[in-house]
């Protein structure tokens, strides 16, 4: 496998430089956003670099603070070749987060343009993916480009969430994004779920009431889950 060796500072292009010297012209990287929420979608960002590309601050976005994202975010999206793809709420409860991710992370790299010859997925191997792709663990701290689509995909999610919140301003999206937090979990136990929380999530089950068992219905289907139903 290419890719330089030793201790790296930070996100590089050791792999994308080896697979271009492999004859890969275009190589890709792609990460993902929002596989641990309650709620929302969940979104995958590819991303083409320019070859000597160079911004600096690019990071993990989970390493980087709100306003750092957003502009180099605002940068990346000028400069490079990118798409994004995402799976809402209830493919995510067909699917599992799992399927949901890959599916996401396989809906931006065919929309790429152009088409990358070679793809760096951040984590785990994806299965058939239906392209050539090699999986690195903690790739947003090693690839420049899986770094750079951390951060599309973080900020495009975020402003997904951001709008929910003006629908649904009870639970407090803006501000958590949908994760797990105390206010969320408050919220989710007064007002129960609505339909941008993913169901096959256990918090999320245990603040159905029977109002919502229709719902539960169409999103499980005849699937055995330990529900507790709140009158």
């Amino acid at each position: 496998m290419p890719g330089g060796k030793g201790k790296h500072t930070g996100p590089a292009t050791h792999y994308e430089d080896g697979w271009r010297a492999r004859g890969c012209e275009v190589v890709a990287g792609v990460d993902e956003a929002g596989r641990g929420p309650l709620a929302g979608p969940v979104v995958a960002a590819a991303v083409v670099l320019p070859v000597g590309y160079s911004l600096p601050g690019i990071q993990d976005s989970k390493l980087l603070t709100p306003n750092t994202r957003q502009r180099l975010y605002e940068s990346l999206v000028k400069e490079v070749s990118y798409a994004v793809g995402l799976q809402q709420p209830p493919a995510i409860d067909q699917l599992n987060i799992l399927n949901a991710t890959h599916a996401a992370m396989r809906e931006a790299v065919h929309k790429l343009v152009p088409r990358p010859q070679h793809v760096l997925v951040d984590g785990l191997p994806i299965g058939d993916a239906g392209f050539s792709y090699t999986a690195l663990v903690k790739g947003d701290r090693i690839s420049l480009s899986i770094a750079a689509a951390s951060i599309i995909a973080k900020v495009t999610r975020d402003g997904i969430m951001e709008q929910l919140d003006q629908q649904y301003p009870q639970y407090g999206f803006a501000k958590h994004k949908g994760y797990a937090a105390r206010q969320h979990l408050s919220a989710l136990e007064a007002h129960g779920p609505c339909v941008e929380h993913r169901f096959s999530f256990s918090p999320v089950r245990r603040a159905c009431r029977e109002a919502h068992r229709a719902l539960l219905e169409e999103r499980l289907g005849n699937r055995q889950l330990d529900l507790r139903m709140d009158s």
